[in-house]
């Protein structure tokens, strides 16, 4: 049955005047792009995308496009969840800080704490500082 119906498809693919291929659509230039720190296709950033493709004869600016406003729209909010994201790693930075210096605090109370030496030790220690 398998063999059917592989031997089936073999024959329409062989007979079919269109050719099938399986690799992954690469836009040219794509690598270039990249290594020049450039956007992957022209389409994604720059003044063809960003700015109106027409104005008013008088000058005015034209009313922006939805995807203009959709991208302007993205880069608003990913700039917001970057401050967002900044303050609480200030945020988290400072209550690191904050935990070492009593981690500090707790170790040198602890250390006031122990017993001082007395007679022989006290002259000895002196001596070795």
């Amino acid at each position: 049955m398998a063999a059917t119906i592989r031997t089936l498809c073999c024959s329409v693919l062989r007979n079919h005047s269109r050719q099938f291929s399986t690799t992954c659509g690469v836009q040219g230039g794509e690598k270039w792009r990249k290594e020049h720190g450039l956007a992957r296709s022209g389409t994604e950033y720059g003044p063809l995308t960003d700015l109106p493709d027409w104005s008013f004869a008088d000058g005015r600016p034209a009313p922006p496009l939805k995807g203009q406003l959709r991208r302007q729209q993205g880069r608003e909010d990913l700039a917001r969840r970057v401050v967002m994201l900044s303050t609480e790693m200030d945020r988290g930075v400072e209550v690191w800080k904050e935990k070492e210096e009593e981690a500090k605090r707790m170790e040198e109370h602890r250390k006031s704490l122990l017993l001082k030496p007395k007679g022989k030790l006290l002259l000895k220690k002196k001596s070795q500082s």
